[in-house]
């Protein structure tokens, strides 16, 4: 037995109906209207307020396994085990805006943006 039972059968000619997509992003990751954006990452917990950023993607030319831009053209962060621990950081320095802070998981200090 196939395991499309449970799908309704298609009409002759049309196409498969396509199951859903398997890049949902979780509900953690998920945002709405300017959100923050927050995975840890490494010993950093990395945080994106879509708020600020103006889509300029330095941190993804830098950190391309970490961010991304969304579909809205504003930066997300897409991994938790992106790119090492100082291209990360170098990444959040390299935003115009600071639209990215980095936080130290151990110790629970703000490594940037500077207080």
């Amino acid at each position: 037995m196939s395991s499309q039972q449970s799908q309704p059968p298609q009409a002759p000619g049309q196409p498969a109906a396509d199951p859903a997509p398997a890049n949902q992003p979780s509900a953690a990751q998920q945002t709405l209207n300017g959100a923050v954006t927050q995975k840890q990452i490494g010993k950093y917990t990395v945080t994106v307020d879509r708020s600020k950023c103006i889509s300029a993607a330095s941190c993804v030319a830098i950190a391309p396994k970490v961010f991304e831009l969304d579909e809205e053209n504003l930066a997300r962060v897409i991994s938790q085990d992106g790119n090492d621990d100082d291209t990360k950081l170098l990444a959040a320095q390299s935003c115009p805006t600071a639209a990215i802070t980095v936080v130290n998981n151990e110790t629970g200090e703000q490594v940037w943006p500077p207080q």
